[in-house]
């Protein structure tokens, strides 16, 4: 991943992370799980649901330290199973 997140930001900061997921009552648990291992932390995410109900859309505020931590954090959300899309 070759972003330019070392251009724009000042490290460490706090990057809100936009998680969208299959509609499962134990997304917001893996998410979290995951997060845990990335960047420990206090999370309580705000879980919106799509107007159909098939998706979660989960907010969360993660403290990143660098450009490379900020992008494993991306690149490790985006294979869990029942994400879809991080942003």
């Amino acid at each position: 991943m070759d972003t330019r997140f070392d251009e724009l930001l000042e490290f460490p900061c706090y990057q809100t992370f936009k998680v969208m997921g299959v509609a499962d009552e134990s997304l917001p648990a893996v998410v979290i799980n995951r997060l845990q291992q990335l960047a420990p932390g206090d999370y309580a995410p705000t879980v919106k649901p799509s107007s159909k109900g098939n998706y979660h859309s989960l907010s969360l505020s993660v403290k990143v330290t660098s450009k490379e931590h900020m992008e494993s954090i991306y690149t490790e959300l985006s294979k869990l199973e029942l994400v879809r899309v991080v942003l």
